[in-house]
């Protein structure tokens, strides 16, 4: 089972991926980070992204849905930010959150690889 840092140059390997983040969403803090660019701030988007992921849980309550959440995913004009919550007993309050090139990824392969990646992450 890989720790946070072989997890999150795991996905780097992803291809398209510019960055990618372990974030704790009740505090919003990054624990990890790796990759990045001057213009993606990853514990930014970390902090940015927590409040993502408390609204739709939110909304989620409100709605009275039984269901998880499997990934949340924000397409900008050059690229795709995918954000999954960690589903493990030990993961509990977890999210990764991954940055990729839109020309250079492949969305269904990117979601595939990830969803990998948080199963076999061990917190």
């Amino acid at each position: 089972m890989p720790d946070m840092d072989l997890a999150l140059k795991e996905a780097m390997n992803i291809d398209g991926a510019i960055g990618v983040a372990l974030v704790d969403y009740t505090s919003g803090m990054a624990l990890g980070v790796a990759g990045g660019t001057k213009e993606l701030d990853l514990t930014v988007a970390a902090a940015g992204n927590t409040d993502v992921v408390r609204a739709k849980l939110r909304t989620m309550e409100m709605l009275n849905l039984k269901d998880g959440i499997e990934d949340i995913l924000i397409t900008l004009g050059s690229q795709y930010h995918l954000i999954r919550p960690l589903t493990g007993r030990s993961g509990k309050g977890l999210f990764l959150y991954l940055a990729l090139l839109k020309n250079r990824a492949n969305l269904a392969m990117a979601r595939h690889q990830l969803k990998k990646i948080e199963e076999d992450l061990d917190m």
